[in-house]
């Protein structure tokens, strides 16, 4: 596409123009969609890997300082960013990423 031109300059434009609006109408249906799901009452997300139980278990393995990360990881089945997200959630931290 040569934006030289006021052709070329036209079509890059409505190529921008056309992208943004798609853009706007997903996160319209995205909005709507999780809008539906909260008055359903339940939870967008995926579902938790363990269970109480288990995210217990691996706090305090985790805690106790006496496994290694990967081995709690291997044994728990589940991996490193998930076991450090389920400590913070257990120490009340929030300061990870935004959930989107």
């Amino acid at each position: 596409m040569d934006t030289t031109t006021p052709a070329g300059k036209l079509t890059f434009h409505v190529f921008g123009a056309l992208a943004e609006f798609e853009r706007a109408r997903i996160r319209d249906r995205t909005q709507d969609g999780l809008a539906a799901v909260r008055a359903r009452s339940r939870k967008g997300g995926r579902r938790p890997v363990l269970n109480v139980d288990k995210h217990a278990l691996a706090v305090k393995l985790y805690n106790e300082r006496e496994m290694p990360i990967v081995k709690i990881c291997r044994t728990m089945e589940l991996s490193k960013p998930t076991l450090y997200s389920y400590v913070r959630a257990a120490n009340g931290v929030t300061d990870g990423p935004p959930a989107t």
